[in-house]
């Protein structure tokens, strides 16, 4: 395990549309502080759940010097889900409507967006996929618990670094950052689907090549 491969995963994460969108909408709500940190409890709760789950999976057998080959096979598994989803999201991105949970993030209170939170980061199989992918990086690299407790809180740190910015810039700028949230929010609902399809192939990828090269 390198510290690389984990920050990668958890950066792909964070500039993903369906992490960024729904971090910008939440400064929007009635009451955007109390609102954007319970999504943002959410959120973690959310990535930290299949991280440490794989990861613990991926620690609790035996490991040869370069890892056990189920943890390659099962990188070569996710990481071709991720190209598939990357390829279908990409030739279907026109003409998408915007997806249904956008609609439930208009006016959410506090204990809603923790919910939204939970469920967009769990339900959300890109999303998944990354984290499960993170969490076999650190099962199968991590020698010890202090390291794969220490790989953890930085990959979740990162992975939720953009969800925690709107919620720190209401707090330090208040009113004046809605201007600037509002202009990104709306060129990623323009978007979104492309670069997502973009950044999950190319993830896909990485992950099935460094599956491969460790059979």
């Amino acid at each position: 395990m390198s510290f690389g491969e984990i920050v990668f995963f958890a950066v792909v994460i964070a500039v993903s549309p369906f992490t960024l969108i729904p971090a910008l909408f939440m400064q929007f709500t009635p009451r955007p502080r109390a609102t954007s940190s319970a999504f943002l409890a959410g959120w973690v709760i959310g990535i930290v759940a299949p991280a440490s789950a794989c990861a613990a999976l991926a620690s609790v057998v035996h490991r040869p010097q370069e890892g056990p080959p189920w943890v390659a096979w099962a990188r070569v598994g996710l990481g071709t889900l991720l190209v598939a989803f990357g390829l279908r999201q990409w030739l279907t991105r026109r003409g998408r409507p915007a997806p249904g949970w956008m609609r439930l993030l208009t006016g959410a209170h506090p204990a809603r967006a923790f919910r939204l939170g939970v469920l967009l980061s769990v339900a959300n199989p890109k999303i998944l996929l990354l984290s499960a992918a993170a969490g076999l990086a650190i099962g199968s690299g991590a020698h010890a618990t202090t390291s794969g407790v220490t790989a953890l809180a930085v990959f979740t740190a990162c992975a939720a670094s953009t969800v925690a910015l709107p919620v720190a810039l209401h707090v330090l700028m208040g009113e004046r950052v809605l201007a600037p949230l509002t202009r990104v929010r709306r060129w990623l609902e323009g978007h979104a689907a492309g670069v997502m399809a973009v950044v999950i192939a190319a993830v896909g990828v990485l992950v099935v090549f460094e599956g491969v090269v460790r059979l």
